[in-house]
């Protein structure tokens, strides 16, 4: 991968502020869906599930459940994603995984199964920001919202678990804000 890969993706890449109205096609979201499913999860499990909010109608109903400072962003973005787990994602792990008995061990185990939809579909969220980015997308990721709030009101036919909202778009305008402020590797990091 070469530099320009790298700073799309990452040193040049920032937090979506402001979204263009150009926008966002089903043709895109289904090549996003496509590209993040290919990153690795534990035991290809791929718990993830992905809520595309793509009209004004679909944003507002989240507005009962986003904090006040995210309201706007959901608005000026043409999508908003919820990134979700199934809690039953062992059932399609037959299918998924050839490993025998797979199914059953996470089937007869609650705790496990949701430990690991949630930690994996987190992980393929990430995957999602990554593959938004690859494809000229600019994203917001939000934790400000009441989970239960969409489960119940977007999610209830589904049994998915909300996770985080992200942002999606265009971004509008060239000017990059500066960056924020990271930790340092030894700061964050152990080598034993």
């Amino acid at each position: 991968m070469g530099p320009e890969a790298l700073d799309r993706l990452f040193r040049e890449a920032r937090t979506a502020t402001a979204f263009a109205s150009r926008p966002v096609s089903r043709e895109t979201l289904v090549e996003l869906y496509d590209l993040l499913k290919l990153g690795p999860t534990s035991g290809n499990c791929s718990p993830a599930r992905f809520l595309f909010l793509t009209t004004e109608d679909a944003r507002r109903r989240l507005h009962p459940a986003l904090s006040p400072g995210n309201v706007a962003r959901c608005d000026a973005a043409p999508v908003v994603v919820v990134v979700c787990h199934d809690p039953l994602f062992f059932e399609h792990l037959p299918r998924l995984n050839t490993e025998a008995g797979l199914r059953d061990w996470f089937a007869a185990d609650v705790g496990l199964s949701e430990e690991t939809a949630f930690r994996n579909g987190t992980l393929q969220g990430g995957y999602l920001l990554m593959a938004a980015r690859a494809l000229g997308l600019a994203v917001a990721p939000m934790s400000g919202f009441d989970a239960f709030a969409v489960e119940d009101g977007l999610l209830a036919d589904t049994g998915w678990r909300a996770n985080f909202l992200v942002a999606l778009g265009y971004a509008e305008g060239a000017e990059k804000s500066a960056r924020a402020p990271r930790l340092a590797f030894d700061e964050a990091c152990l080598c034993l």
